[in-house]
C-alpha cells in the first residue's frame, strides 16, 4: 500500500555518528562569522571536503551545512555533479551563479560584470553582445574568479556547497581548481563532498588542494553495529531486539543510506524488530539495491517503470513535463507515475522549489539507467530527449549530450546540432567540450560538402589542446574537393600558425607559398602571400631571406593599402624594413600607412604577429609612446575578448619591453614579470615565455641585479637552447650580454660571433633591433682592441643609416668605451648629444656617466662634476641602481661631493599623487594604501604611473624626490 513519504533520518537535526564532521562544520562556520564589514580577519581555512564511497551519507552532510548556515543567515550557493551531465561544460559552475544572477536585469548585470561580460556570457547562458572570437581558457577561469569575488563581496559571508563533485565536468573543476586558493582571502566558505575513487583526471590537482589545505578531508566511516541500532530502533520502536539490529548491520554493511532506507521500510511494514522479522527484513534489505530495487520499480506498474527510465536517461533534477514527454505519458499519467515512485522513495522533489524532481540518491538512478534494456530502448529514449530539449528550447548543448549516446547513422540535423553546440562551447572557452561533440559530428559523419568545414572546425577546437592533431585534421580538410575559397583561406591560416607552434615554420612557409601560387582570387592571393612572410620572416633557418625581403618590397610598392590584405603586407614591409636598417622616416611612413584603415590583434584568421610588429616599428624609430599607444590598445582588445593567455602574456611582455627601451626600469621588470607569470601558467606558451625572459634578463641586468638575473635564465634553461624562431630580443644576444656582466667575455664573444653571421646573412643589419656589434666591440677591447674599434664603428655607420637617435647614441658610447684615451671624450659628448634627442633615458644616464668619468680622468673636474651629477639624476629615476652607485663612486674618487637631486615638473603633483608617493615611500603596501586613501588598489597604482610620467622617474627616486620636496628652497 502506497504511503506518504517520511523524511529520512539523515534530514534530522542530529546526524549518526557523524560528530567530527558536524563539529568540522561549527568550527568552520565561526570561523566565517568572524567578518566585519564583508572583509574577512585573517582564517584558518575556507575550504572543508567531505570524501568517502557512495551511500556513506555525504549529501546528508551537505543538507546539513545548508540548514545551518541558512539559520545562520549566510548566503548559500550550491552546485551538484550528475553522472548523466559530465559532458555538458560549466554544468555545476552555472548551478553556482545563475541563481545571483537571474535576479539581475539587463542593465544591472552589464553593471555587475563589466569588462567581463562578453568573456563570461556564453559560460553563464547570457547572451553576449556581439559576434566576438572565442575567449581562451585562461580567460574564461579568470572571469569566473572575477563573478565569484563579486558575488561573494556582494552577499557575504557566503558558502559554497558543492555535492558529487567526483561527477562535475571537467571545466568546472578545472575553474574550482584555479579558484580554491583564493577562498581564504574571502567571507566564504567552499564544502565540497565527492567520492575519491571516482575523482576524474581534472580532480588530481583539486585533491592536491584539498589534501594541503588547512585539515585534510573528513572520510566518512561506514556505522558501527551501535549507529544502525539507533536508526533502526528510531523508526520502529526501541523493542527491537539487538539480533535483529545486528542483522540489520549485516544487511546493509553499515551505509547509512542502505539503513536509512531499510528503517523506513521497516515501519512502513510496521514491523516490530523481533527475531520472527528478519526474514522479512532481508526481503527489505534486498528491495533497497541492484536487482531488488529494479524488482521493486517493475511491481509499481509499466508506465511508472516508462517515466523512471526517463528520468534516469534525463538524469536529476529534471522537469516533469520532460519526462513525461519522453515516456510518452499523459498528464495524469505521469502525474500517477510521479506519485508511486515518490511514495516508493525513488523520487522527491528538488531543493530549487522549480516542480523539477531527483532521485533520491545517485545510486537509485545509476541502477535504474544500468536497467534500461535492451540498448535500442536507451538509444531510443536518448533520441527523443534529444528532440524534446530542443523543443523545449533547453539549446543544441542539452541536445548534444543525449545525441552522444545514439549511434552514429549521418544525421545531418545531429551533424548541425552537433557544430552549434561546439560554436557555443567555443565561444565559452570550453575546447575541450567543443571537441568532443566535433569528433562526434565527423564520425557521424558529415554530408560531404560539409566535411571541410568540419575538419576545420575539430581542428580549431583542437589547436590549444594538441597543435599536432590540428595539423592532421587541416591537411585532411585541405583535400577535400571544391573548398570554398574563403575557407580554404582560413584552413591554411590555421595550418601554418599550427605548424609554426610546433616549430615547423620552414613547412608553415612552404604551405603558404605553394597556395599562394594556386590561389585564383587576387585577395585570397594576397593573404596567402601574407601569411608566407609572416612565417618567413619569423624563421630563424630562413636561407632565403634576402631575396624574400626584395619580393616583398615590390610587392608592397604596388599596394595602396585599401584592403586588410594590403595593409598586412605593408606592415610586415615596415618591419622588414627595421630588421634591415632602413632610414627611419620611410620606415615609420610605411607603418603608419600599414595603420590606416585598422588593424586588428584579435582576428582569428589572421593573427597578432603584424600588428605588434608594426607597434614596435614605432619602438625602435624613437616614438615609444605611439607604440605603447598602440600596444594598449591591441592588449584592451585581447582582454575585452577574453585573451588572457599567450595573446595578454605577450602584450604586456612587449609593452614592458618599450618602457626598458624608454629606462622606465622598474615599471618594465612589474610588467614583464607579469606577462612571464601568466605564460607559465598557459599551456603551448612557450614562445612567450622566450619573450618574457630575454626582456627580463636585459631589465635586472641594467638594474645590475647579475645574480638574480642567472638565476632566472638557469630556471628557464636559457641559453642552453634556442627556439627555431626569431624572438626579440634575441635569446643568444641577451645571453651573451649576461656572460659579459658575469665576467666570461671569451664564451660571450663566441656567440655574439655566430649571432653577427647570422644576421649579416639574412641583411638584418639595425643595431636598433640588435646591438650584437656593440656587445662584441665590448667583449674584445681589452683582448682585441682594434678589432672592438671596427666593429663599434661599422654599428655606428649602421645606426647612422637607421637614423634613431637612440641607436646612434647607444653606438657612439661603445665606440667610446672601447677607444678609450682621450680621443673617447669627444665620442661620449657625441653620443650625450644623440641620446639628448632620443626617448632612451637609461642609455643618456649611462652615456653621461661615461663621459663624466672621461672628463674626469682629463682633469676637468667641474665638467665632469655636471655630467656625473645629470647621470646619477639620470640613473636614480630610471631604477638603475647600480649605474646611480656608479656615479656616486665615479664623484667620490674625483674628490666630488654628490648633490641634491633636482626634479622636474615637481610642482605638477596634485596633492593626492603626492600622498601616493609619500605612503608608497615608507613602504605601505598599496593595499593598506589604497585603504588610507579610499581607493581601490588599481587606483593606486593609477596614481603612482601618472606620478611617475610627471617626474620622469619611479618608486626608486621617489624618497629622494620628497625630500628635496619638502626641502626649504634658497
Amino acid at each position: 500500500m502506497a504511503t506518504v513519504p517520511r523524511q529520512p533520518v539523515t534530514d534530522q537535526k542530529t546526524l549518526i555518528e557523524r560528530r567530527r564532521e558536524i563539529q568540522a562544520l561549527d568550527a568552520a562556520f565561526r570561523e566565517l562569522r568572524r567578518t566585519t564589514g564583508g572583509v574577512p580577519r585573517a582564517r584558518r581555512k575556507g575550504l572543508l571536503a567531505f570524501t568517502g564511497s557512495a551511500g556513506l551519507g555525504k549529501t546528508a552532510l551537505i543538507t546539513e551545512a545548508r540548514a545551518r548556515a541558512a539559520a545562520d543567515g549566510f548566503t548559500v550557493l550550491s552546485g551538484r555533479g550528475a553522472e548523466a551531465e559530465q559532458s555538458s561544460a560549466f554544468r555545476v559552475v552555472r548551478q553556482l551563479m545563475q541563481p545571483s544572477l537571474a535576479r539581475m536585469d539587463e542593465a544591472e548585470l552589464h553593471a555587475f560584470l563589466g569588462s567581463w561580460y562578453d568573456t563570461v556570457a556564453a559560460v553563464l547562458g547570457l547572451e553576449a553582445k556581439g559576434s566576438v572570437p572565442a575567449p581562451d581558457p585562461t580567460g574564461v577561469r579568470e572571469g569566473l574568479d572575477w563573478v565569484m569575488t563579486r558575488l561573494t563581496v556582494r552577499k557575504a559571508p557566503v558558502v559554497l556547497l558543492l555535492d558529487d563533485l567526483h561527477w562535475a565536468d571537467p571545466e568546472s573543476l578545472k575553474w574550482l581548481t584555479s579558484f580554491v586558493p583564493r577562498v581564504d582571502d574571502l567571507p566564504l566558505l567552499l564544502v565540497v563532498a565527492y567520492r575519491p575513487d571516482d575523482l576524474p583526471p581534472e580532480g588530481g590537482e583539486l585533491r592536491t588542494l584539498v589534501g594541503h589545505h588547512g585539515d585534510r578531508p573528513h572520510e566518512l566511516a561506514l556505522l558501527t553495529t551501535e549507529g544502525v541500532a539507533r536508526i533502526v530502533r528510531a523508526e520502529v520502536g526501541e523493542p527491537a531486539v539487538d539480533r535483529f539490529c545486528r542483522e540489520c548491520w549485516s544487511a546493509t554493511g553499515g551505509s547509512p543510506f542502505e539503513t536509512v532506507e531499510l528503517a523506513i521500510r521497516l515501519a512502513e511494514r510496521r514491523v516490530s524488530g523481533s527475531e520472527d522479522d528478519l526474514p522479512a527484513m532481508r526481503e527489505l534489505a534486498a528491495a533497497i539495491k541492484g536487482p531488488g530495487l529494479i524488482e521493486r520499480l517493475e511491481r509499481l506498474g509499466t508506465a511508472t517503470r516508462r517515466f523512471a527510465y526517463a528520468a534516469a536517461v534525463l538524469g536529476s533534477p529534471f522537469a516533469p513535463q520532460l519526462a513525461a514527454t519522453i515516456a510518452v505519458l499523459g498528464e495524469e499519467a505521469a502525474a500517477e507515475a510521479i506519485r508511486k515512485l515518490r511514495a516508493a522513495r525513488f523520487l522527491s522533489y528538488g531543493h530549487d522549489l522549480d516542480g523539477s524532481l531527483e532521485f533520491v540518491h545517485p545510486l537509485i538512478a545509476t541502477t535504474i539507467y544500468g536497467s534500461i534494456r535492451p540498448s535500442a530502448i536507451r538509444v531510443g529514449m536518448h533520441n527523443a530527449a534529444a528532440v524534446a530539449v530542443l523543443a523545449a528550447g533547453h539549446g543544441s548543448t542539452a541536445a548534444a549530450r543525449h545525441l552522444l549516446e545514439v549511434p552514429c547513422e549521418g544525421n545531418p540535423e545531429a551533424v548541425e546540432c552537433f557544430r552549434e553546440a561546439a560554436r557555443l562551447y567555443l565561444r565559452a572557452g570550453a575546447t575541450e567540450a567543443a571537441r568532443r561533440l566535433l569528433d562526434r559530428a565527423l564520425a557521424e559523419p558529415p554530408p560531404p560538402e560539409d566535411r571541410a568545414a568540419v575538419l576545420h572546425e575539430l581542428a580549431c577546437a583542437t589547436f590549444l589542446i594538441e597543435p599536432t592533431a590540428t595539423v592532421r585534421l587541416l591537411r585532411q580538410a585541405l583535400a577535400e574537393p571544391d573548398v570554398d575559397p574563403d575557407l580554404r583561406a582560413s584552413i591554411v591560416f590555421r595550418l601554418t600558425q599550427a605548424l609554426a607552434h610546433t616549430d615547423q615554420l620552414a613547412e608553415a612557409v612552404r604551405v603558404a607559398t605553394e597556395e599562394a601560387r594556386q590561389a585564383a582570387n587576387a585577395r585570397v592571393k594576397l593573404r596567402m602571400q601574407a601569411d608566407q612572410f609572416v612565417w618567413g620572416m619569423f624563421r630563424a633557418d630562413d636561407r632565403d631571406s634576402p631575396a624574400r625581403s626584395r619580393t616583398l618590397t615590390r610587392l608592397a610598392e604596388q599596394l595602396p593599402g585599401r584592403s586588410l590584405e594590403e595593409r598586412y603586407i605593408l606592415g610586415l614591409r615596415a618591419w622588414d624594413a627595421v630588421l634591415r636598417g632602413e632610414p627611419r622616416q620611410s620606415t615609420l611612413a610605411l607603418a603608419e600607412k600599414a595603420l590606416d584603415g585598422g588593424m586588428s590583434w584579435t582576428d582569428e584568421n589572421r593573427g597578432f604577429e603584424v600588428p605588434a610588429s608594426v607597434a614596435l616599428v614605432f619602438m625602435y624609430g624613437d616614438q615609444p609612446r605611439r607604440a605603447e599607444e598602440l600596444f594598449g590598445r591591441g592588449i584592451a582588445e585581447c582582454v575585452a575578448m577574453g585573451w588572457r593567455g599567450s595573446h595578454l602574456a605577450l602584450g604586456q611582455t612587449l609593452a614592458g619591453y618599450i618602457r626598458y627601451r624608454r629606462g622606465c626600469l622598474a615599471e618594465a621588470e612589474e610588467l614583464v614579470r607579469g606577462g612571464l607569470r601568466i605564460a607559465d601558467e598557459v599551456e603551448g606558451a612557450v614562445p612567450a615565455q622566450w619573450f618574457a625572459v630575454g626582456i627580463l634578463i636585459q631589465t635586472l641586468l641594467a638594474r645590475g641585479r647579475v645574480a638574480e638575473a642567472r638565476s632566472l635564465a638557469d630556471a628557464h634553461r636559457f641559453g642552453a637552447t634556442a627556439p627555431n624562431a626569431v624572438i626579440y630580443p634575441d635569446p643568444r644576444t641577451v645571453h651573451a650580454e649576461l656572460l659579459l656582466a658575469e665576467g666570461r667575455r671569451t664564451e660571450a664573444a663566441r656567440l655574439l660571433s655566430s649571432v653577427g653571421d647570422w644576421l649579416d646573412g639574412r641583411g638584418w643589419r639595425n643595431p636598433a633591433w640588435c646591438p650584437w656589434q656593440l656587445r662584441l666591440a665590448s667583449a674584445l677591447a681589452p683582448t682585441a682592441p682594434e678589432e672592438a674599434v671596427g666593429h663599434a664603428e661599422e654599428a655606428v655607420r649602421r645606426a647612422r643609416e637607421f637614423g634613431a637617435a637612440s641607436a646612434v647614441g647607444q653606438a657612439l658610447h661603445t665606440l667610446a668605451e672601447v677607444t678609450g684615451g682621450p680621443a673617447a671624450v669627444d665620442l661620449y659628448a657625441q653620443a650625450v648629444e644623440e641620446l639628448e634627442q632620443s626617448p632612451a633615458a637609461y642609455e643618456l644616464a649611462r652615456a653621461q656617466i661615461g663621459h663624466g668619468a672621461a672628463l674626469s680622468l682629463g682633469g676637468r673636474l667641474q665638467e665632469a662634476a655636471d655630467r656625473l651629477y645629470q647621470g646619477l639624476e639620470g640613473a636614480v629615476h630610471c631604477g638603475a641602481e647600480a649605474l646611480a652607485s656608479r656615479a656616486r663612486q665615479e664623484l667620490s674618487a674625483a674628490g666630488l661631493r654628490s648633490l641634491p637631486l633636482r626634479y622636474p615638473q615637481a610642482d605638477t603633483l596634485t596633492a593626492q599623487e603626492l600622498r601616493t608617493a609619500e605612503l608608497t615611500v615608507q613602504g605601505h603596501p598599496v593595499a593598506v594604501v589604497a585603504k588610507e586613501l579610499g581607493l581601490t588598489e588599481q587606483g593606486v597604482r593609477q596614481l603612482l604611473s601618472l606620478v611617475y610620467r610627471k617626474l620622469g622617474t619611479d618608486v626608486a627616486g621617489l624618497a629622494g624626490f620628497l625630500d628635496a620636496l619638502h626641502r626649504p628652497r634658497h
